[in-house]
């Protein structure tokens, strides 16, 4: 960087103002371009396991680093709709050409708590009035679908509404 700098001075005083600006502004662009680290991919990771790690635990070895709640219903078995949609959404998976995304599969499942297995998946979970699609990833393990389509409007305060006082009369109704 300081010799950068000091190139800089010397060839201020051989230049012109518009040719040594055009000059430096090239070095000190060169300068950053060469020092800058490059980005590296994020690594996906659930509570310190990667992504491949994941995919190759035991049913049992996935339970111990599962939060009690996730756990508890494990333990308990999985019921008949749990597993027809995991079938559905292998058959997916399968059924998709190589490097696209899956179809979509829908579900009323909101429930369901998020496995390994389905990460990479595209799912439609309702909300009660439609499905929102969402693609499953190594984080969401452990949450249930639900989480992730909302199924209430956020309320936008401070906006008039019908009625709201007389300077609301102008308000355009959509």
């Amino acid at each position: 960087l300081h010799a950068v700098k000091m190139l800089q001075i010397v060839l201020s005083r051989f230049f012109s103002f518009g040719a040594f600006f055009l000059f430096s502004t090239s070095l000190s662009h060169t300068h950053k371009m060469s020092t800058q680290k490059r980005r590296a991919f994020r690594v996906s990771k659930y509570r310190g396991k990667e992504l491949e790690q994941l995919l190759d635990m035991t049913p049992d070895q996935l339970l111990e680093i599962l939060p009690c709640r996730a756990r508890r219903k494990f333990n308990r078995g999985m019921k008949l709709k749990p597993k027809n949609f995991l079938k559905k959404l292998r058959l997916a998976k399968k059924n998709a050409p190589a490097g696209e995304k899956p179809s979509p599969v829908k579900t009323h499942l909101r429930n369901l708590i998020i496995v390994p297995e389905m990460i990479g998946s595209i799912v439609g979970v309702y909300n009660g009035k439609v499905f929102n699609q969402v693609e499953i990833k190594a984080e969401m393990v452990g949450s249930y679908l639900g989480e992730f389509s909302i199924t209430y409007k956020p309320t936008r305060h401070g906006r008039p509404g019908i009625g709201a006082s007389g300077s609301s009369k102008f308000v355009p109704l959509k």
